[in-house]
């Protein structure tokens, strides 16, 4: 992940912790040690910072319990947990695919709030029903004013935030279009925050006053994401009834296993052909194998007449095929996630179908997003 720090695993959960989070886990304990040895003289230096700490790291722990809320739930569904990750902004729970139903992205996104609202009535009744006293009740109003605020922060109904995905699970039920949910989500979230932009400029312009400065960093975290939101949502909704076999190359790099290696050079390599490595098919159409062009090497020119492609050529791995009535957007998502440019398409029974290039799935998503003429 993008120079994120793995941590370990939390429920079979892969952890991450990008280093901004180090940064924000400093302030946050300087500024909470501060605050109890000015509330509490008696305290010495070392135990205030030490609370401090402790203070730092109940909350962050509140943040993951809240990411964590999305993940069980989420789980519960079949749908996996690629990672939950710790930054500057709070937490990221990274799901493997989004759920089937309206009414289940609805659940998935209203846990990690309802996980918030139940510390903060954890942590008010401890100190309620204790009688707790000095810094002890300090830090449980703390803890309890903090985990309220998360959750009332992340049902501000607007992409990224869970009241964004609660906002987008709503209107997909009521229009039957999942993507319809996203754009307009995406929107709310972006005046969302046009608005925490203005909050912290509009002070700073007229009174010299910094004191919203994070208020314009929150506004651009969502802006961007919104606005990425927004933009996956339209190319998902212009995949939407593909399949990979919609962008198969034509005249896919493909020979017969029984080709000669000389009738190989002289049909597709000589020929001027500007593929490098090509599928290598049996009597039945069915892949069997890739070869490349520099495998020819390997073998002497002499003995291309009698060698076939077959000899030469490497397996291919079933996990590195596709198949031809797969969702594109299935696959799609398996060139980003395995860093691949190109998959060969095969149909059920094995037959070739031929190669699918990133490239071929962006000049379709262009094509359709040409206006047709009049």
């Amino acid at each position: 992940m993008n120079g994120t720090i793995r941590v370990g695993n939390l429920f079979g959960i892969p952890f991450y912790i990008h280093p901004s989070w180090f940064l924000v886990l400093g302030l946050v304990t300087w500024s909470y040690s501060s605050g109890l040895a000015a509330q509490f003289p008696q305290l010495s230096t070392g135990l205030a910072l030490l609370l401090g700490l402790m203070t730092a790291l109940m909350l962050f722990a509140s943040v993951v319990a809240h990411e964590l809320g999305h993940s069980f739930v989420a789980i519960g569904q079949g749908i996996d947990v690629k990672s939950i990750t710790l930054f500057i902004f709070g937490g990221l729970a990274s799901l493997e695919k989004e759920s089937k139903t309206p009414g289940e992205a609805f659940w998935v996104a209203i846990a990690g709030p309802m996980v918030s609202l139940l510390l903060c009535g954890i942590v008010t009744a401890i100190g309620v029903t204790t009688a707790a006293s000095g810094p002890l009740a300090a830090i449980l109003g703390v803890l309890g004013s903090v985990n309220l605020a998360l959750a009332l922060f992340n049902l501000i109904p607007g992409l990224p935030l869970d009241g964004g995905n609660i906002l987008k699970a709503i209107v997909w039920k009521i229009t039957g279009n999942p993507y319809k949910g996203v754009t307009f989500a995406s929107r709310v979230g972006q005046i969302f925050g046009w608005v925490a932009i203005l909050s912290g400029v509009v002070p700073l312009l007229l009174f010299g006053n910094s004191g919203n400065f994070w208020n314009l960093l929150v506004g651009f975290f969502l802006l961007q994401n919104a606005g990425n939101s927004a933009q996956f949502a339209r190319v998902q909704e212009k995949l939407t009834g593909l399949t990979a076999e919609d962008a198969v190359t034509h005249d896919s790099p493909i020979v017969s296993a029984n080709l000669t290696l000389r009738e190989f050079a002289d049909e597709r390599v000589i020929s001027g052909q500007n593929w490098h490595r090509f599928l290598v098919t049996d009597d039945d159409g069915q892949l069997v194998g890739a070869i490349a062009i520099d495998n020819l090497r390997t073998i002497p020119t002499a003995l291309w007449s009698e060698t076939q492609v077959k000899e030469v050529m490497r397996p291919i791995a079933e996990s590195t095929t596709v198949q031809s009535d797969q969702p594109l957007l299935e696959v799609m998502q398996l060139l980003e996630q395995q860093k691949l440019s190109v998959l060969p398409v095969v149909r059920e029974n094995g037959v070739l179908v031929g190669i699918l290039e990133k490239a071929a799935i962006i000049q379709l998503l262009q094509s359709r997003t040409q206006p047709n003429p009049a």
